[in-house]
C-alpha cells in the first residue's frame, strides 16, 4: 500500500492493521531509497506472513533484489519476532537500537516480556523467539543512509527498554517512524511488563514533539500523512497535565 513514492506499508495484521500479513503483525513499512529498499520492522513471520509481505512488495512494482536492510524499532515479537527469518531469506542486514541488541541476539523471552504475553494469551504457548544476529547497533544521533535518503535515530524508551524512533528525511517531506512510542490521536501503549515506564514514555514523547516532520507512521492503527506532529502534541499535553494519554487498546 503506497503512502508516497518513498514509503509503503507492506505488512500488518488485521488487529489495528490493514490485513496485509498475519495477526498480530505490526505495520511493516518499506522505504524506497532508490538504489536500495529497507524494511522498518517485520512482524512475527508466522504462517505465510513472509511470503505475503514479499508479494506485497512485488505488487507495488518494487524489486526484492533491492531489499537490503531491516531496521527494528524494538524487540517485541509483533515487531521483531520474524527478524531471523527475514535476515536469512533475503540476506538482510539487521539494524536495532543498542538497548535491544542483547535480547535479540540471545532470544531472551523474559527480557522481551514474551513470557508475560504468553500467559496473557497474546501469543501461543508454543511460540518461540528465534534469536537474530544484529549487524549494526543504533544509538541516539546515528544516521543511516538508505540510497538517496537518510534516517536519523532517536532513543524513545517507555513502551519498553531499547526502543527507538526514526526520522526519515525524504525528498519532499519528513516521516517519523514512531514504533510504539506514540500513536494517532495522541495515544500510547502502557503494559503491565517489567520495562514499561510512564516517566520514560513522557520523556520520549516530549523529545518527539521537538522534531520537524509531516507524516506520523506508528507501529499500529491509523497513519497521519499530514499534520503528524499534532498527534504527538496531544500525548505530550496529556503527560504535562500530570495524567497519561489514552491507551491504544
Amino acid at each position: 500500500m503506497r503512502i508516497t513514492d518513498e514509503v509503503y506499508v507492506v505488512g500488518g495484521g488485521s488487529t489495528l492493521g490493514f490485513g496485509l500479513s498475519n495477526a498480530p503483525d505490526c505495520h511493516v513499512y518499506l522505504i524506497d531509497g532508490g538504489e536500495e529498499l529497507a524494511l522498518v520492522d517485520c512482524g512475527m513471520a508466522e504462517g505465510d506472513s513472509v511470503d505475503r509481505i514479499a508479494r506485497n512488495i512485488e505488487a507495488e512494482g518494487l524489486d526484492l533484489g533491492r531489499l537490503r536492510r531491516l531496521i527494528l524499532t524494538h524487540y517485541h515479537m509483533d515487531h521483531a519476532g520474524g527478524a531471523a527469518r527475514f535476515r536469512e531469506q533475503f540476506g538482510l542486514d539487521v539494524l536495532a537500537p543498542t538497548g535491544a541488541v542483547a535480547a535479540l541476539r540471545t532470544g531472551d523471552e523474559r527480557a522481551v516480556a514474551l513470557d508475560v504475553a504468553k500467559r496473557a494469551g497474546y501469543y501461543a504457548a508454543d511460540y518461540r523467539f528465534e534469536p537474530v544476529e544484529v549487524d549494526r547497533e543504533l544509538t541516539e544521533g546515528d544516521h543511516v543512509r538508505l540510497g538517496n535518503l537518510q534516517l536519523e535515530v532517536y532513543d524513545t524508551p517507555g513502551h519498553c527498554d531499547g526502543h527507538a524512533s526514526y526520522l526519515l528525511v525524504g525528498r519532499s517531506r519528513r516521516y517519523l517512524f514512531a514504533g510504539d512510542a506514540v500513536f494517532h490521536g495522541g495515544r500510547i501503549v502502557l503494559q503491565n511488563i517489567h520495562d514499561c515506564s510512564i516517566q520514560r514514555s513522557a520523556t520520549s514523547v516530549e523529545k518527539l514533539v521537538g522534531l520537524d516532520f509531516e507524516t506520523l507512521l506508528p507501529g499500529h492503527g491509523t497513519i497521519a500523512v499530514d499534520n503528524g506532529p499534532s498527534h504527538v502534541r496531544l500525548a505530550a499535553d496529556a503527560f504535562n497535565s500530570l495524567f497519561v494519554p489514552k491507551n491504544l487498546h
